[in-house]
This record gives structure tokens, sequence and C-alpha cells, in this order.
């Protein structure tokens, strides 16, 4: 009989630039916030999972955390790597084997874009030549052929950077934490059109760590605690169309997001019309906009009526990146997928001061994606 498993708590360093203090002291900080609000030590956590992608190997932090002879597993999975330290967190749990664990993530990017090379993703040279290895060029590619497919304009690309950017200014750990309006943001400097450099996330630092827990031992505990009720992560199918996909095939498929999307679905027992909040991968706005019909939230073309009539605002029916996702924070890569489900968690118990999602929340949604092609979904539950 496989356990029920629960986050019972959290800890997060602030998003943005840090100088003085490297991506792994700033795990370290999120780490021991997490324990210290729970009245936990480091010696209480049977095992870790963590994971950074410019920054070290997480399983160093022993050397500042204690030498305790943990189990801690590190974990690389591009922009999925919060995600994925955490789905091997609730797998443990599950499992039965252990009682508490830890899912850690940190990172501290140089400025600028990244900077990926073809030969570490499968891909030959001339690929990088064209330009393609630049995200920022194919995430353009990508939101110009879905607005062509389903009628979305700039005008709604720009209203979820001007969502994101409000959200942020209400968010502590926001590293963007002024207000942009919508002229600036449409008539800002052009990256890749159609996007504006305010429609684009920054590569930055941040760090997030999680508490996990059996049943038992949250019971035992008696903190605030949500049931983490699904954790996914699946790569692309046949015919989908990703980050440093070589070619758009005749014959398209669905895509990572799609399939991991469902298979939380099905492990939850719930489907999109329950969710009650959701973070959404927003490595740029048009990533948002098609995110929302990828995890069956609406339909495609549909997002255009939603966010003009602000469904996706803090106070609409379904509110979305309430912190300001990776728009407002930025994205240190092994942290941001844990960033989505640490949002959820202090929604869920109340706690996330003025940006907090009016009503009683139930469940959360949170969705990460990275190259090339994969995606993790976490569902809470409170």
């Amino acid at each position: 009989m496989s356990e029920d498993v629960f986050i019972i708590g959290a800890g997060i360093h602030p998003f943005g630039r840090t100088p003085g203090l490297s991506g792994l002291q700033q795990g370290v900080f999120a780490v021991r916030q997490a324990l210290e609000r729970a009245g936990l030590a480091w010696r209480d956590v049977q095992f870790a999972f963590g994971g950074s992608d410019a920054a070290g190997n997480a399983d160093t932090m022993v050397s500042e955390l204690g030498l305790t002879s943990i189990p801690f597993i590190n974990v690389a999975n591009g922009c999925a790597t919060g995600g994925s330290a955490m789905f091997g967190a609730y797998s443990t749990i599950k499992s039965g084997e252990f009682d508490l664990g830890l899912a850690v993530g940190f990172d501290k990017h140089p400025r600028g874009s990244f900077s990926p090379l073809p030969a570490d993703w499968g891909l030959p040279d001339w690929y990088g030549e064209t330009g393609l290895m630049l995200t920022t060029q194919f995430f353009a590619m990508k939101i110009q052929r879905y607005m062509s497919l389903y009628g979305i304009t700039p005008h709604t690309l720009g209203a979820v950077a001007e969502k994101a950017f409000a959200n942020g200014v209400l968010a502590d750990h926001a590293w963007r934490r002024e207000a942009v309006d919508m002229d600036t943001i449409l008539h800002s400097q052009m990256v890749s059109d159609p996007l504006t450099k305010f429609m684009f996330c920054s590569p930055g630092e941040g760090a997030v760590a999680l508490l996990l827990a059996s049943g038992r031992k949250a019971r035992e505990l008696g903190l605030p605690a949500v049931r983490l009720r699904a954790a996914a992560v699946r790569t692309r199918p046949p015919g989908s169309f990703e980050v440093f996909s070589p070619a758009l095939d005749l014959e398209r498929g669905g895509s990572p997001t799609s399939v991991a999307s469902q298979a939380a679905y099905d492990m939850a027992g719930v489907g999109p019309e329950d969710i009650d909040i959701a973070q959404l991968q927003d490595t740029e706005a048009g990533a948002e906009i098609m995110h929302m019909a990828e995890n069956g939230f609406c339909a495609d073309g549909e997002q255009t009526a939603w966010i003009a009539e602000g469904r996706t605002r803090i106070d609409g029916s379904l509110p979305v990146n309430t912190d300001g996702g990776c728009l407002a924070c930025g994205e240190p890569i092994g942290a941001s997928g844990l960033r989505q489900v640490y949002e959820n968690y202090v929604q869920l118990i109340g706690q996330a001061g003025a940006r907090q999602a009016p009503g009683r929340l139930r469940l959360g949604y949170s969705h990460v994606y990275g190259a090339p092609g994969v995606s993790a979904v976490a569902i809470v539950e409170r």
C-alpha cells in the first residue's frame, strides 16, 4: 500500500541578484528556513533530492548543513530540474522507504541569456549556427505560429506580462517588484518578434526548499500541510514541437505538457475544472498562453477572452502565476519549478499575504517545462 505524501514546510531565498552569496549558500538559506518554520533540525531529514544547473552539486550543501550521512541525490533535468527533484522525493516517500525528506533547488546564473551548446543536446552544429539554440528565437517562432493559428494578438501577450509584474509587486520573493504598464510593455525593445524585452523572463538567482512527509509523519508533527495528490514528469511524445526540436513534423502529436498534465489529473482523480489556482511555466508571455490550453484549462484560442475578462488575475476564477511567475521572479533553473509549488503551498494554507487569492482554495496546480521537451506537473490539496 503506497503512502500519502504531504508538504509540511517550505523555505525560499528571494529571487533576483544577490552579490556575495553563492547559489549553494542561497540553497542552504532556503533549507534552514524550511526547517526553522517546521520546528525541525537537519538531522531529522532522512533523505534529499536537489538540483542546480549552474551553481554546483546540491549534495555539497551537507558541508554547511551538517554531515549526517544522509542519502542525497543530485538532479539535472533542464528547466524541470526542481519539479524532477520533487518527483524523486515524492516517489521515495510514497514507496514507504522513508517518512521525511527534502526537495531543494537553487541556481546563480551569469547575466545574459542562457548559452546551451548543440552537442550537449544531441544536435548538430548547424542547429546552433541558425540561431535556434538561442531560446528567445525559438520561443518567438513558436508563439508566432500559435498566434497565426488561433488569433492571439500582441495585446494579449502584453496583458500576460502586465499581470505578472502587478503580481510581483505583492510577492516578497519576486525579483521584479515594480508594475509595468501595457504601453511600456508593447513598445519596449523588440527582442524576437513578437516578444519585447518585458515579455521575457531573465536568468537569475534564488533557491527553494520543500519538506515532504508521509501521512503518518505529518499527523505526528501537526504542522500546516498540503497533500501532494500527484507528481508527474513526462518527456516529449511523437509529433511534438519543443525547445531544441530540429524540425516540425507534418503529422503533429501532443506535447510533454499535455501528457504530464493528463497523467497528473488521472493520478489525483480530478480534472482541470476542479483546480482553484495554477502556476504555469511562463518563460515568456506566450508560454503562459499556450500552457493554459496544454494543461487543459481552456481550448486553443480561448485565452484571449480569458485574459481580457481577468479570469487569470489573483481575484479571477482561476488565478495564474500569483507571485508573478518567471516573468517577475526570473528563472534560476534549479529553483524555478519548486517556486511554483512553494507558491501553491503558501496560498493553500492562507499565508500568501498581499497576494493571497480570495475564497477557499482546495486544489493547487503547478506546471514546469524545460528543454529538450520535458514537463513536470504537481497537484496539491488542502
